[in-house]
């Protein structure tokens, strides 16, 4: 009898469906709670009066810059352990966590230092002049605000490592408890106590070292693929933080340059009156949410593209490439669907004039049009890459797309054609439609590969 030929069998996928499932829910979860608890903090700071509000304000456009770098390092360093646990080299992996921990801990606390040195810098220059309670405010908030750097460093840190391990339950259970703390703090000192900034500044701290206390115990566990080891071994490891830092600093440079843009434009906006600055506040607000989905996916996609790098699996990265592109997308329909139909009961929530109304309410249609369009090749797409080392093309084209159609082309849309804040937002559309087409290009040439196979 003539033998039968054995066929080859198909190669595992790294995450099955119930994998992503439950990588994806909780990162949407986490997100979502991020922005609503963000909306009702700002809230419960406007009863202390509206000097309380710039101030916080103020203080927060530099916290985001910072908080943004420590992201970004955490994602390279989760990248760098993701790849070895594509590689299924344990201990590799172990060892990359462990020096992100060590290497984001020790350089927050330089960037803590450095906040508290040049504090009255920050003040009275960068800040410009101030009136003296607002100053006052802006003093007491940031004294307190900064000494959460490192621990907020940390938590970002171990929550990254989570999502790479696959187990995003972890991080969205420290997220919950540190939001919920940040908000029943806040009640209690603003309106109880009458604690004022500082009431809004005490719990932000005790909620981010709480956070970053239950992400290290989670990482002590012995059944997970990256473990914090005990004793910690506090000597740095060169090549390895360097590897990080080729793909945590350009990162890093992109968030910087990306709010920096966001900071030029507003003052563009403040031009334009009470109304245009009121309709762009909102519309920030609201499209947080619209955009949330998408930026829950961006997660997921450094988790999952990073273990098929280490993998060498070039199948399998474009496979959970179109795979997690195609749930972006579906996701991002439905929310921005549900979110367009909820505008007109949104926006009456908010008590506005119906000129700010007006602007506010075409902001909102045109960025949830767009989200569900091109967004995702924008900002989710360009993770894929990040994931595939080639972290330095993503911020050339974020970079100079920032800077040429969202801020440049800004201007002309909304001082030379008259569009008013308007044309700031379609520039910013402009600016996805540029991206998105590199994004799309470098992933079909292939040109990642030189980056992502290189270095395994």
């Amino acid at each position: 009898m003539q033998k039968q030929a054995v066929l080859p069998q198909p190669r595992s996928r790294l995450f099955d469906n119930s994998a992503l499932f439950h990588l994806i829910l909780p990162l949407i979860i986490e997100q979502f709670l991020t922005i609503a608890v963000g909306m009702v903090d700002s809230v419960m700071v406007s009863s202390v009066g509206e000097a309380a509000v710039s101030a916080v304000s103020l203080v927060d456009t530099v916290n985001v810059l910072i908080v943004n770098l420590f992201s970004a390092l955490a994602t390279g360093g989760a990248v760098v352990a993701g790849q070895y646990l594509g590689r299924e080299d344990r201990s590799q992996a172990d060892k990359a966590g462990n020096q992100l921990l060590l290497f984001t801990g020790a350089a927050a606390l330089v960037v803590m230092m450095l906040v508290y040195l040049g504090k009255n810098l920050l003040l009275d220059v960068v800040f410009g002049h101030l009136d003296p309670d607002v100053r006052a405010f802006c003093n007491t908030y940031l004294l307190i605000v900064s000494a959460s750097i490192p621990f907020i460093a940390i938590y970002n840190s171990g929550a990254a490592l989570f999502r790479v391990m696959g187990n995003s339950n972890v991080s969205m259970i420290v997220s919950i408890v540190m939001n919920t703390v940040n908000i029943a703090g806040n009640a209690f000192l603003i309106y109880r106590l009458r604690m004022g900034v500082a009431g809004a500044a005490i719990p932000t701290l005790i909620s981010r070292i709480l956070a970053a206390g239950m992400i290290l115990v989670f990482l002590r566990r012995p059944a997970q693929a990256i473990r914090l080891r005990i004793p910690f071994d506090f000597h740095f490891d060169r090549d390895m933080v360097m590897r990080i830092l080729r793909l945590g600093v350009p990162s890093g440079l992109e968030n910087s340059m990306f709010q920096l843009g966001k900071i030029v434009l507003l003052s563009l906006v403040a031009t334009f009156g009470t109304a245009s600055i009121a309709a762009n506040a909102v519309g920030n607000s609201v499209c947080s949410f619209q955009s949330l989905a998408g930026m829950a996916m961006s997660m997921a996609m450094v988790a999952v593209i990073s273990r098929c790098v280490g993998a060498g699996d070039e199948e399998q990265i474009r496979y959970y490439i179109r795979k997690l592109m195609v749930i972006c997308y579906a996701v991002m329909i439905a929310t921005n669907l549900l979110i367009l139909l909820a505008i007109p009961f949104i926006l009456r929530a908010y008590n506005l004039s119906p000129e700010t109304m007006t602007m506010a309410r075409q902001v909102l249609m045109l960025h949830g049009a767009f989200c569900c369009l091109i967004w995702p090749l924008s900002f989710t797409l360009p993770n894929a890459l990040r994931a595939a080392n080639d972290v330095r093309f993503s911020m050339i084209v974020s970079v100079v797309s920032m800077w040429l159609f969202r801020v440049i082309c800004g201007f002309f849309f909304a001082t030379t054609l008259g569009m008013g804040m308007f044309g700031t937002w379609v520039a910013m559309i402009v600016d996805w439609g540029f991206r998105s087409a590199f994004f799309v290009y470098r992933i079909r040439s292939g040109g990642w590969k030189r980056t992502a196979f290189d270095r395994l």
